[in-house]
């Protein structure tokens, strides 16, 4: 069995029995000892339990398996194992390699499907059953958003993974909750000037989104960003998570007046619908007297290693590219690379930092207390991650940094040198304020310890 395989099978020690009920139930231990302040709290015990909770199955399946392995590679790190990692170049200096607060950090695994009520079933067992204090990881907004909603209401941290709709950090953000991806509205920031100096001020653009959260807010981002700079969005399509086979959407993009196509999909649903979208000629149509483009908004180097040669020109936005040379970067290639045999992608990167933060809170504020973590990653400041400067910001637990532009490169140098940066966006181009329209509606609230 793959080490990855043997995750799935190791659980920690049940730390108590469960309260009977439907909702998360409550070990018998913190409900008799008084002395017990938060759940799950691992007391005098040596070891501390995390639950990676990530998309095995699923469109987002190859995702998830690079964001597990990178977790696998957190805990080495953690725990004192391999090269240390970020660990070397993160600006704080709270973690030491022996664990967390000197408990050897143990963790759990589940299957969020790519799907809500799986991803919080998951979850919720990760809570009760193994003690996990921590829960992290996602492919998918819907995910996320479910994930954390549940982890707010149980009384554990949830480090999101891969999340990119402004929801997650916008109207369903919680106290409980935090991101380190970047979000929808920084594509679109972040991309605007880019297509404009590439295909000018005067196009029509056709959208086919993905038909669930991280969809609508990136079809927002890039129209609003687009459309203020002249282009005209012609038609915007809404298209099933599970769909597969998307030439029966590529037809009538080929029958309107666009001449841009903007695939609103991510993880198997990009490959499948650019690789369509060529097979129907689009990429050597003319229209409007103008080369036909196609524009991915959220890109990957697993996506474009599915899709291959059709990724050539394409441009896109990222969180992070291994070939980035900060020391940082270097250092978290080099760790993966030397485990795994390949580069990790940007799925893998911020799931690997959020273990990081999640366990140097712990340290700076010398508690697993979910309200101690909280104090400790609001407003923190910090470098030596991979983006550079970086702020978790106070408001609403949303993580600004530099956001990359990138396209597909025209003579790739391997199987995983299939992207360039174009353009590294400064931090200040894609803040907003805490109340913008594209983030409306939701509270942040108040930490909850669930006890």
């Amino acid at each position: 069995m793959s080490e990855i395989g043997k995750a799935a099978s190791r659980r920690s020690v049940l730390k108590g029995s469960l309260a009977a009920g439907a909702a998360i139930a409550m070990p018998t231990i913190f409900t008799s000892q008084a002395k017990a302040a938060f759940l799950n709290d691992p007391g005098a015990a040596s070891t501390v339990t995390l639950g990676f909770n990530v998309p095995q199955s699923g469109p987002y399946a190859d995702e998830g398996a690079d964001e597990l392995r990178a977790y696998l590679l957190a805990v080495e790190h953690l725990n004192g194992e391999g090269d240390g990692g970020m660990m070397n170049t993160f600006s704080s200096k709270a973690l030491k390699g022996n664990g967390i607060l000197g408990k050897k950090v143990e963790y759990v695994t589940g299957d969020t499907q790519t799907k809500s009520d799986a991803a919080r079933a998951s979850a919720k067992s990760m809570i009760e059953k193994d003690g996990a204090i921590m829960i992290t990881g996602g492919s998918s907004s819907g995910v996320a958003v479910a994930v954390q909603a549940l982890c707010q209401e149980a009384g554990v941290i949830f480090m999101a993974g891969l999340t990119h709709s402004n929801d997650t950090t916008g109207k369903d953000k919680k106290a409980n909750g935090f991101r380190h991806f970047f979000n929808s509205y920084m594509s679109g920031a972040a991309l605007a000037p880019v297509l404009k100096n590439a295909y000018g001020t005067d196009r029509k653009a056709y959208h086919l989104t993905a038909d669930y959260n991280w969809g609508y807010t990136t079809e927002e981002a890039v129209r609003t960003s687009t459309e203020s700079m002249g282009w005209e969005t012609v038609e915007a399509v809404k298209t099933p998570l599970a769909q597969t086979d998307f030439s029966s959407y590529i037809t009538p993009v080929l029958q309107s007046d666009a001449d841009v196509l903007v695939l609103n999909h991510y993880g198997g649903n990009m490959v499948n619908s650019l690789t369509n979208a060529v097979q129907f000629g689009l990429r050597d149509r003319v229209a409007n007297g103008k080369n036909f483009e196609i524009i991915v908004p959220l890109y990957s180097r697993l996506m474009a290693k599915g899709a291959g040669a059709n990724v050539k020109g394409i441009f896109g936005s990222t969180n992070w590219h291994w070939s980035l040379q900060d020391e940082a970067s270097k250092a978290f290639v080099q760790s993966f690379g030397t485990k795994y045999g390949f580069p990790p992608s940007q799925a893998a990167h911020t799931c690997y930092v959020q273990a990081l933060l999640y366990a140097d809170a712990v340290e700076r504020g010398g508690s697993f207390n979910p309200c101690s973590v909280v104090e400790a990653l609001e407003g923190f400041e910090f470098d030596g991650m991979g983006n550079g400067p970086t702020l978790y910001r106070a408001e609403d637990h949303q993580c600004f940094k530099d956001v990359l532009v990138v396209k597909g490169k025209e003579n790739p140098s391997s199987e995983f040198d299939l992207l360039e940066i174009v353009e590294v966006t400064p931090v200040a181009q894609v803040t907003y304020a805490p109340d913008h329209p594209q983030f409306a509606g939701g509270q942040l609230g108040t930490c909850n310890p669930g006890a």
